[in-house]
């Protein structure tokens, strides 16, 4: 069997971890003067991916 190839994408935008998969907040590049201050606070955080996508994501990155 081939090895998987890597989706150079997601390996740049994911990360795996021991729980799960870590990714980022999406709507904080820009059109930020009318989110309040308290949401753009928390779309700094990141985040563990939903498990509804987990499997989809783990494909993408098979050896990360």
């Amino acid at each position: 069997m081939p090895k998987i190839k890597t989706n150079r994408g997601a390996a740049k935008r994911l990360k795996r971890t021991a729980t799960g998969v870590k990714c980022y907040s999406a709507f904080r590049r820009h059109i930020l003067t009318k989110k309040s201050t308290k949401r753009k606070r928390h779309l700094r955080a990141a985040r563990l991916v939903h498990s509804s996508d987990l499997k989809s994501a783990l494909r993408m990155i098979p050896y990360c």
